[in-house]
């Protein structure tokens, strides 16, 4: 099968949008520096990345003739909230479990930001004290049971979608469009810097990339603080994903850059280059990256080109994901 073979249930306004991010790179001195905004991709309760995976995942909701969408994160899970306004807008219901993934001191994280807007959109939204795990979780098998119990017909979406037969698509469809985006503005992008936690917006992207013309690096920086087994979930999916759209031959080793340094310790705690980076790019480009996510991999590309490691030559696309709601939950940080 070929990319296009796949149902795709339209959420987002069309390609999200590409600019440059003239400041920071004059400021970094070295590759010029461009984003691709996915926090802007959708007007589904400000969109993100999970967004664009949703619209290969809700066909076969449909098919299956699903009236509830249940999935899983943590506390501040923007994925969860993706599934809230994709259930609202469908009419299915939701249920959300929302584990306690980020041990952080904030006493209102489980009622403001994105949370606060899954209950607003009248998700079903059950807290759970489990920690932080990229894998399958007992909490969403139980909330499926329940469902079904229920005598609902229950669509089970993992974690950030990415466990998913078809999480990888809506990433491998956005390689796709930047490619027809790069072509109008008639630049090539050597390098693409994405975050990658359960992996699939940035396996999709390498599936993608896989089959044009031109190689170019995908570097995905980790944010799990779980690098080995993030690693291996991006490749399993990668792979997975690249076989699901046809591309014909094995993905080499090389293809697969999962890069540790940015994440800390701990999944959802910010470490000092993460509030540098945010402060950096708001103050700059008036552009808000999150303290889970983007902050970290802002971080991972500040470094990269300034490094070199990056080129000074290089054309680099920065994919914003989303999650700036989460922001409300880390309230003390920029008192």
């Amino acid at each position: 099968m070929a990319l296009s073979d796949f149902e795709r249930y339209p959420l987002t306004f069309g390609p999200s949008p590409v600019h440059e991010l003239p400041r920071l790179s004059a400021h970094l001195g070295g590759a010029r520096i461009w984003a691709k905004r996915e926090d802007v991709n959708s007007g589904l309760a400000f969109g993100g990345n999970k967004t664009r995976k949703l619209e290969y995942i809700v066909p076969d909701a449909i098919a299956q003739g699903a009236d509830t969408l249940v999935s899983i994160g943590g506390y501040q899970s923007n994925h969860t909230r993706q599934v809230a306004a994709v259930a609202a807008k469908l009419g299915m219901k939701a249920r959300l479990v929302q584990e306690n993934w980020v041990d952080w001191p904030d006493p209102l994280s489980d009622r403001v930001g994105n949370i606060q807007l899954s209950r607003i959109m009248g998700a079903d939204v059950r807290l759970d004290a489990a920690g932080f795990d990229i894998g399958i979780r007992s909490s969403w098998e139980a909330a499926i049971k329940d469902v079904e119990d229920a005598g609902g017909k229950p669509y089970p979406i993992p974690a950030g979608a990415s466990e998913h037969r078809l999480g990888g698509l809506g990433f491998a469809n956005w390689a796709y469009e930047f490619q027809q985006q790069e072509a109008e503005l008639g630049i090539f992008f050597d390098t693409i810097v994405v975050c990658t936690v359960t992996g699939s917006t940035h396996a999709g992207m390498i599936a993608g990339f896989a089959g044009q013309d031109r190689p170019r690096r995908v570097i995905g920086i980790d944010a799990s603080a779980t690098i080995e087994k993030t690693r291996a979930q991006v490749g399993r999916i990668a792979r997975h994903t690249a076989e699901l759209i046809g591309l014909g031959r094995e993905l080499r080793e090389e293809e697969i850059t999962v890069l540790e340094g940015w994440a800390g310790d701990f999944y959802g705690i910010p470490v000092e280059s993460t509030l540098d980076a945010i402060r950096l790019t708001g103050s700059l480009e008036g552009m808000i990256v999150d303290p889970v996510y983007e902050g970290k991999s802002m971080a991972g590309l500040i470094d990269l080109v300034r490094s070199r490691d990056i080129p000074a030559s290089s054309n680099v696309l920065y994919a914003h994901l989303g999650g700036q709601p989460a922001l409300s939950a880390y309230s003390g940080l920029f008192r």
